[in-house]
Order: structure tokens, then C-alpha cells, then sequence
């Protein structure tokens, strides 16, 4: 599987260095696996990190591969959805994770 980690942050000034990363990426791309994008690391973006996405999923097609983003954060999510491409685009985000408390045990009364 071709992966490429995104930057922490994936601006419309850091887009333009990304591209020919991306084009590498997809150049080594094989089925089945296909092309990920790791998006784990992304902290600070705008409308283009959506945009460059949008050309990994096409370079992927364009190939017949598989293509996926891993981790991306949920305000990534919502910004993908409000412009109606989330679908598009595989997102998986990182499950939630709840603050540190003990586990109480699960309920196991009977009612009768």
C-alpha cells in the first residue's frame, strides 16, 4: 500500500509542496491496497486540504486502486461533509476516547 502522511498542517500556502509527494505517492500505488492518505498528524487546514484530497482520490481512480484516509480529524469530517464530498473521500476518524473514570461493572439485575 502507497501511504502519505499529511503534515500537521495542510494549508493553501503548504498545498503546492504537497502535490508532487501525492504524485509519488500514487505513482506506487498497487491494487489491492491502493493509496492512503494518513491524516493523523493534521492540526491546522482549510478548504484546500479538502481540494488536495479530492486529486489524491482521482490519481487513485485514475490507477484502479483502492483509496482511503486514515485518522482524519473530525473537524476534517464535517468540512468534507458541508461541501458534500465526505463520501468521496473514505474518511475513517479516530474513535472518540472518553475521559479516564473507572469502569463501573455492567448491570447483570433481573427484573421481575
Amino acid at each position: 500500500m502507497a501511504a502519505l502522511q499529511l503534515p500537521a498542517s495542510v494549508t493553501i500556502e503548504q498545498v503546492g509542496a504537497l502535490l508532487p509527494l501525492l504524485d509519488a505517492a500514487a505513482a506506487s500505488a498497487v491494487a489491492p491496497a491502493g493509496l492512503q492518505i494518513d491524516a493523523s498528524a493534521l492540526q491546522d487546514f482549510d478548504t484546500s486540504a479538502v481540494a488536495f484530497l479530492l486529486q489524491a482520490r482521482r490519481l487513485a481512480e485514475a490507477r484502479g486502486v483502492a483509496f482511503a484516509v486514515v485518522d482524519a480529524p473530525p473537524k476534517l469530517a464535517q468540512l468534507a461533509d458541508l461541501y458534500g464530498v465526505a463520501g468521496l473521500l473514505s474518511l475513517s476518524t479516530p474513535l472518540p476516547t472518553s475521559p479516564a473514570s473507572p469502569a463501573s461493572p455492567p448491570d447483570r439485575s433481573v427484573a421481575t
